[in-house]
């Protein structure tokens, strides 16, 4: 935290914390979101057509973008701090 403060154009002190906290709070939604949606979405499908496993395929689809989300964040801070 010590050289975030002497970056450009970064948020410094407590509005810097409040970014920080507010990118933490997305990655914990990402996931359960990207779920539920995948769900809701594959619910729809099934019920349109009249299949059966349209709702497990959303959730495994929401779940993979939960998840590039994350690994998208987490590389992003990960070279921020290199």
């Amino acid at each position: 935290m010590s050289g975030d403060g002497n970056i450009p154009g970064k948020p410094k002190g407590a509005l810097g914390d409040l970014v920080k906290a507010e990118t933490m709070i997305q990655l914990a939604l990402a996931l359960p979101i990207g779920c539920v949606v995948g769900w809701l979405l594959g619910s729809l499908v099934d019920h349109h057509y009249g299949t059966r496993y349209g709702g497990i395929v959303g959730i495994v689809v929401g779940a993979v973008g939960g998840f590039i989300k994350i690994f998208q964040t987490a590389q992003k801070y990960m070279k921020d701090n290199n």
